[in-house]
């Protein structure tokens, strides 16, 4: 996507507290923001999920939640998603991260959570964007590429829902038509690059 990305403003918010971004990205080095929203409130903040340093993970305000294992494949695709709740008692339920499948559970520098029932800045009436990081003039881009990018808002789908195992390579595979609700603010864009 080298420095460009899309941008969209819902008119007005969505469920700020269940929701779910699935996508296949192929990295780049120094590829850095898959999705960011702001929104300028000191209580709400910004938040951006991210890969960085070969890793993936998320991002409220300045407090950095990366996976340990590393994703150093420059020239494969990786299925990431992220599904929130923050309506769930558990504080470790609250962010599902998955690559390729498979839940992240471990973290480099412990996970970082938001308060049960907390609403983020995710799916309010402000600025989301897809491959930037928006909350600043100094945007960290995602400069690799994109595809399949789903928005679901109202459910916190876990990867099976957009991927599945290959029954004869055992590799993860995309679903193309997933069977989903994407909710008032959904959608699904990129279905072809």
């Amino acid at each position: 996507m080298a420095n460009t990305y899309l941008t969209r403003t819902p008119s007005s918010a969505g469920n700020r507290r269940t929701w779910t971004i699935s996508t296949w990205v192929k990295k780049a080095s120094d590829a850095v923001s898959i999705f960011s929203a702001w929104y300028a409130d000191s209580t709400v903040g910004h938040f951006v999920f991210r890969g960085s340093s070969d890793k993936f993970g998320w991002s409220q305000w300045s407090n950095d939640s990366y996976s340990t294992r590393l994703f150093r494949d420059v020239n494969g695709w990786y299925h990431v998603v992220l599904a929130v709740d923050t309506t769930q008692a558990t504080a470790s339920n609250r962010i599902k991260m998955y690559i390729n499948g498979v839940q992240e559970t471990s973290f480099s520098v412990g996970a970082v959570y938001p308060s049960q029932n907390e609403e983020l800045s995710v799916n309010n009436n402000n600025i989301q964007t897809i491959g930037s990081n928006n909350y600043s003039s100094n945007a960290e881009f995602w400069k690799g590429s994109m595809s399949h990018f789903h928005f679901i808002d109202g459910t916190a789908y876990d990867a099976t829902a957009f991927g599945e195992t290959d029954a004869t390579t055992g590799e993860w595979k995309i679903k193309t038509s997933p069977s989903v609700t994407y909710g008032t603010n959904g959608f699904f864009i990129l279905k072809d690059g």
